[in-house]
């Protein structure tokens, strides 16, 4: 019998090579500041070549969200393809021992486990350069529908809307969670990504595919196409699919804190406390974790936005997008749980 879970998350399965530098060194290596672009192997290894220092660490935007609602005590499970290598043997460890199901066969042949260069600038800003690699082979058969139909939230990365495969995998996740009458939750991750697939992730807003909607300022201005941040938030509270339901929206708005627009209704939560802005890697995944799990437990929209705020604050005071503090007990300590 499969066990319940208050969380499955469907994404790319990627460790992360994370180093210090410059904004000389990002114009040098022509790469876009702040934004995430894909990359083939040789690039990998050229850039890799060229990187300072590096800490390598499982990552993935969606495994991160994953391993984040487990530290806050959620019940989760994570979908992703890696390769049989040392690399694959990495991450498959580090999501194992944070609590997270993870049992998604590794590819014997083909390209190897995924690399995320994650540059991080002074100012905390990070820049990142993927290489998918077996990212791609996720496909519908990875997909448990067992596994899905128990999750009483179903997370999709916006990244896996590039392989076709897994835009097939990310299909029959939704009909299945809409099936067994559970919420389906999607990340828009990037406003590049969002520039490729801007109608069809409006369609699937609109359609009814989504009920819970993750973005950044930046990606939901992408999305309805402005530079006005308060239009594309009124834009996303007059959203409705074509039942006439409105959606739940979560938009992150880094220092100002986040909204949550739900029923025509738009609430402002402000910021946890921050010391120092050290690498904003994951930031936007751990706000995921922090709502998902404060979701979870019942507690309402803008106490459960708050959680994700402290989760937040936690993972970019540190190198790298997985918290190193108990979150469950600075939670505690601010009344959250």
């Amino acid at each position: 019998m499969t066990e319940s879970l208050d969380l499955l998350v469907l994404g790319n399965a990627i460790v992360d090579v994370i180093a210090r530098t410059d904004d000389a060194f990002l114009s040098e290596q022509g790469v876009h500041k702040g934004a995430m672009q894909l990359i083939d192997e040789a690039r990998a290894e050229d850039l890799f070549s060229v990187m300072g220092p590096a800490t390598i660490v499982s990552g993935g935007s969606g495994a991160n969200t994953a391993v984040g609602a487990a530290l806050l005590g959620a019940k989760t499970g994570f979908v992703g393809k890696v390769r049989d290598d040392e690399l694959g043997g990495l991450f498959a460890h580090d999501l194992k021992a944070t609590g997270v199901r993870f049992r998604v066969p590794a590819a014997t042949d083909g390209p190897a486990t995924a690399r995320c260069f994650v540059l991080v600038t002074p100012d905390g800003e990070r820049t990142m350069n993927t290489y998918l690699g077996a990212c791609q082979g996720l496909s519908p058969a990875d997909v448990d529908e067992a596994l899905v139909a128990s999750a009483r939230v179903t997370y999709l990365e916006g990244y896996l809307w590039d392989p076709p495969a897994a835009k097939d995998a990310f299909r029959k996740a939704v009909k299945i969670a809409h099936n067994a009458g559970h919420a389906v939750a999607l990340t828009l991750s990037d406003a590049f990504c969002v520039g490729r697939y801007r109608e069809e992730f409006l369609g699937l807003i609109r359609d009814g595919s989504i009920d819970i909607l993750f973005a950044n300022i930046g990606e939901l201005k992408s999305l309805y196409e402005t530079e006005d941040a308060e239009a594309a938030i009124r834009a996303l509270r007059d959203e409705r699919d074509n039942h006439g339901r409105h959606l739940l929206g979560l938009v992150t708005r880094s220092e100002e804190g986040s909204v949550v627009v739900k029923g025509g209704e738009i609430r402002s939560v402000g910021v946890a406390p921050v010391r120092e802005v050290v690498d904003s890697t994951g930031a936007g995944d751990l706000f995921a974790a922090g709502f998902l799990a404060g979701h979870a437990r019942g507690l309402d929209y803008v106490t459960s936005a708050r959680l994700g705020a402290l989760a937040a604050a936690e993972v970019i005071q540190h190198i790298g997008a997985r918290p190193q503090s108990d979150l469950v007990a600075l939670a505690s300590e601010r009344g959250l749980l």
